[in-house]
């Protein structure tokens, strides 16, 4: 009979415990940032996906659906990263949140405090993408990403303390899938 209280007393002992660490789970704001898919070589500064971005567009919103729970779409507003978010956005039914870059350190907070707690996609480019990724882990990580870099995912968990992890995925190319 002492024993059986004893155990009762350190279950009950340990249930704050437990239930603080669920908590903590929750508190985890996670923000998925990608570039937009290959794009056409027309000669303009705003062209749409070529061929294969169209099918890396859909393929990346078939693995965003099956590993994320979306619950927002945030992309620049040209064509090619619009493009590239506009599959997911079908699949989940959230709108697609255009930004500007003016700010990139407004707009992560932003982001943060609007979605905490949730999955968010961030759309962007070669350039874009690395530093908003930076700017979400409050330090100096990654480079530009080179032209021919389609296939990167950059995923960033920030606890509700504000600390910053990221994970950085390929994903599927051509011929692989």
């Amino acid at each position: 009979m002492k024993k059986l209280i004893c155990t009762l007393i350190l279950i009950i002992g340990l249930a704050p415990a437990f239930a603080q660490e669920s908590t903590k789970a929750d508190d985890i704001t996670t923000l998925i940032f990608v570039r937009h898919a290959e794009k056409l070589d027309d000669g303009t500064k705003d062209p749409s996906l070529n061929e294969k971005g169209v099918m890396r567009a859909e393929k990346l919103s078939d693995l965003l659906q099956q590993n994320y729970d979306l619950k927002a779409i945030y992309s620049t507003g040209y064509k090619r990263t619009l493009e590239t978010s506009t599959p997911i956005s079908k699949k989940t039914g959230l709108e697609i949140n255009q930004y500007g870059l003016s700010n990139p350190d407004s707009l992560i907070n932003d982001i943060i405090e609007l979605h905490k707690g949730q999955q968010v996609l961030i759309m962007g480019h070669s350039n874009t993408t690395p530093n908003l990724v930076n700017t979400a882990l409050g330090k100096q990580t990654f480079d530009q990403l080179d032209e021919s870099e389609y296939d990167n995912i950059f995923e960033v968990k920030i606890d509700a303390a504000g600390n910053a992890t990221v994970k950085r995925y390929k994903y599927w190319t051509q011929g692989r899938e």
